[in-house]
């Protein structure tokens, strides 16, 4: 293999690699909107009472204080 063919073969894997690594980026993105999505919906339920649980009532309350930070 001539140094061309070498170089030809490195750029596409170099442009694989790139694809892949954009597409793992826009997934864990996505995930993470997700989870931010999730949060909100939960702490919108828990505040209008359509949801309890011990382990997000601490949270929701936190979350009701930093806002009520933010607005002073």
């Amino acid at each position: 293999m001539g140094f061309v063919d070498r170089a030809k073969a490195a750029a596409g894997t170099a442009s694989t690699k790139a694809r892949e690594g954009v597409e793992d980026m826009k997934a864990k993105r996505e995930l993470g909107e997700t989870y931010d999505s999730l949060g909100k919906l939960t702490f919108d339920l828990a505040e209008s009472g359509e949801i309890s649980n011990e382990k997000v009532t601490p949270l929701v309350e936190k979350i009701k204080k930093l806002k009520a930070d933010l607005e002073a």
